[in-house]
């Protein structure tokens, strides 16, 4: 069997959702006691904005890629299974 798919499925679903975390971690400890984040600049609040979107559209496409790989292996699993079921009889 070969666990490639498992592998891929795996390591990708594990980096997006740490992305993810440490995406909205980062926005988390920026925030004042007021709720409001704090920024020196417009420009660095526009930049890390953007950046933080970017990451997160990634850590979406990472999570999905990821658990379409475990679906995957989980389908040739079922299906080298059912060939071992057919060859015995």
């Amino acid at each position: 069997m070969d666990y490639t798919l498992l592998i891929m499925g795996i390591l990708t679903l594990s980096t997006g959702l740490f992305l993810w975390h440490w995406i909205n971690k980062k926005q988390f400890n920026r925030r004042n006691s007021n709720g409001v984040e704090g920024f020196t600049s417009y420009e660095k609040a526009v930049v890390i904005r953007f950046l933080e979107r970017i990451g997160r559209w990634l850590a979406f496409i990472l999570i999905i890629a990821g658990l379409v790989f475990l679906w995957g292996f989980s389908k040739e699993k079922k299906k080298i299974e059912q060939q071992a079921v057919t060859d015995k009889q």
